[in-house]
């Protein structure tokens, strides 16, 4: 089934009046309606009588509104919103306050309070509509919300300031309404006595029927759809027809009916339910300054991934590490001996994290992935849509959190934990600059390459060849990032996904074998006993200097020299530690000791071989510093 009608189906299970709503889940849009960010909050009685005004919180600002064929899809001209709508459209005195081209705003009123008038006097009318009309229609909105205070005027010229209401000027401020009655406050916005209202006087007024593509019925056409679909702010649209001297459908189509059909029902719940799946991915949380932040973990720059369940049940993340996921519980995934049994908590957890409490998969159910990527601000492209059955989908997640998983140090908890790779992790450790502490890459640049990483995450697709090569040279050169642990993070990502791409070859591309989670005594690959002689000789001389000293070891100064020339540079390293070791007779008979086994597992003609290192060495190096820092942790333990 394609991606229109599973969005349909979408619509019409969350619609369905028989569904229980989880516990802030959004509203889904009806027919005929769409969302803005208000500024002002005006209160009329059943009279028409002004009541009260004030200005709307941000965080407080989204508005279901009712809206039109052309004004659910306006950009320039005068189309009025059916109610809610901006100042320049509903404020009969506008023009008495405001400055600018839109000053004498007489058109702009007249098309509102027609368009208005006219739902009033049909046989859909219902009684906060007309309240409302009977107050704009006094013409002294403006007057009002100045005398209360939510707008601004200046002393001397009586025209409004440059104050803002939540960032917007005054004299574009939108406007939603509230009427009290007998019965209480109506909050328009939230009624659906006037939704249902609005969509049947709507329904009336549409223009000519014809025949539908996508549903092969005879209905209301339309080439208008609708836009703010990542968000309120939105302008950009996934499905539009308005180039005719470009090359949208010339030299396929003579015209544009020609080249597609599809009726204004199913367009708005087909759209409706795709700003329902973005808007139910977002997610509140408490940053480090303690403020509330709202956001959309699957936003990428000018993408947003949107995934969903057929049956709407829970979807794991396909952008976040197992530790994201677990939450609090990741903790547990310490670093033991040879990582085994930490190993096997984490796949039992992870599969029971992306069962979603299941027992068993429902056969029917699906898994679809869709990218949205804005080319320009006005057009949307799918950058890529996929279905999986449910099983095939947790197996792929599975298999990605199980193959990428590593030991990295966490710098909040001070210690070493099991945890696999999140994709903008990747990213920033591919592409990224410090900035301020931290790996950062450019905003397209990050969401290029989660689109790249992303069939192997959901579709077990191997890992394109140049991930692990530009990882490699980049953890090969510790001295270009200021801060060790930017470094140390690169290479821990880096050695999870040599360990990903050896395991994507059949354990046969960098050596015979699988790569262990921990130092492997067994392993006498050249590379990889390269690498543990350059994590003892880093280790080494570091345990000689002060606490507070803070220099770069030898080794980690001729780290890339190293990997390129690894025979004729380790002289010069063992060279240069030597001083250092005699300082304590202890540590040099033991670091001493571990240089000889790694060697007396080489041959002379591997170790002379000065040719450059494989990925494998970057293995040794982490798997024998943790041995390393493990021993020391044991050590002070004993003492």
């Amino acid at each position: 089934m394609g991606w229109t009608n599973e969005l349909l189906e979408v619509y019409e299970k969350v619609s369905d009046p028989n569904r229980m709503r989880a516990a802030g889940e959004p509203v889904m849009l009806p027919v005929s309606h769409s969302t803005a960010n208000a500024q002002i909050e005006l209160t009329v009685d059943e009279n028409g009588n002004f009541k009260d005004a004030y200005a709307v919180s941000k965080e407080n600002s989204v508005t279901v509104i009712p809206v039109t064929e052309d004004s659910g899809a306006r950009s320039s001209g005068i189309t009025p919103m059916p109610f809610a709508d901006k100042l320049v459209y509903i404020a009969g005195d506008y023009g008495k306050f405001a400055e600018g081209k839109r000053a004498d705003n007489s058109e702009y009123f007249s098309a509102y309070m027609e368009q208005l008038r006219n739902w009033c006097e049909s046989d859909y009318s219902c009684p906060e509509v007309c309240a409302v009309y009977k107050y704009l229609e006094k013409g002294e909105l403006m007057n009002d919300l100045v005398n209360k205070g939510v707008l601004e005027v200046g002393a001397e010229t009586g025209r409004l300031t440059d104050k803002k209401i939540n960032g917007i000027a005054g004299q574009d401020a939108f406007v939603r309404f509230k009427v009290s009655g007998a019965n209480g406050v109506c909050e328009t916005w939230k009624s659906k006595a006037i939704q249902d209202s609005f969509i049947k006087f709507n329904s009336r007024v549409m223009g000519g029927t014809g025949l539908c593509y996508a549903t092969g019925e005879e209905s209301a056409l339309t080439y208008k759809h609708p836009s703010k679909i990542r968000n309120s702010g939105d302008k950009a649209k996934l499905i539009s027809s308005n180039d005719e001297n470009g090359y949208t459908y010339r030299g396929r189509f003579s015209n544009k009916e020609e080249a597609f059909a599809v009726s204004y029902d199913y367009s708005q719940k087909v759209h409706n339910a795709l700003k329902w799946l973005v808007e139910n991915e977002r997610v509140t949380k408490t940053d480090e300054k303690g403020k509330t932040v709202t956001y959309n973990p699957l936003s990428f720059d000018s993408l947003t991934l949107v995934v969903w369940n057929s049956a709407l049940g829970f979807v794991p993340s396909i952008t976040e590490s197992a530790g994201d996921m677990f939450g609090d519980n990741w903790d547990i995934f310490g670093n033991e001996e040879e990582g085994y049994s930490a190993k096997k908590a984490f796949a039992e957890l992870l599969h029971k994290k992306l069962m979603g409490g299941k027992v068993e998969f429902d056969d029917e159910s699906k898994v679809m992935i869709m990218g949205l990527d804005a080319a320009t601000t006005g057009r949307l492209s799918i950058a890529v849509y996929t279905e999986l059955a449910e099983s095939q989908f947790a197996e792929a997640l599975e298999k990605w959190h199980n193959e990428t998983l590593w030991l990295r140090f966490d710098g909040k908890l001070k210690k070493s934990l099991y945890n696999s790779c999140s994709l903008p992790q990747i990213a920033n450790c591919l592409y990224g600059t410090e900035q301020s502490g931290r790996l950062e890459c450019d905003k397209k640049v990050l969401k290029d390459t989660i689109l790249r990483l992303l069939p192997c995450v959901t579709e077990k697709r191997p890992l394109p060849r140049d991930i692990v090569r530009i990882l490699y040279n980049r953890a090969s050169s510790p001295q270009s990032f200021e801060k060790d642990y930017v470094h140390r993070i690169i290479l821990e990502n880096a050695c999870a996904l040599i360990r990903k791409a050896q395991l994507d070859s059949g354990n046969t591309h960098y050596y015979k074998g699988e790569i262990n989670m921990a130092y492997d005594p067994n392993c006498n690959d050249r590379s990889y006993l390269f690498g543990c002689l350059l994590a003892i000789a880093d280790k080494a001389e570091s345990d000689t200097y002060d606490e507070s000293e803070k220099r770069v070891t030898n080794a980690r100064r001729l780290w890339s020299a190293f990997a390129a020339r690894p025979c004729q540079t380790w002289k010069i390293i063992e060279e240069r530690l030597e001083p250092y070791l005699e300082k304590d007779q202890r540590k040099m008979t033991r670091y001493t000791k571990a240089i000889n086994d790694i060697m007396g597992r080489m041959s002379p003609e591997e170790f002379s071989d000065n040719s450059k290192l494989s990925p494998m060495y970057l293995i040794g190096f982490h798997h024998y510093n943790a041995l390393l820092w493990g021993a020391k942790a044991e050590n002070k333990e004993e003492e």
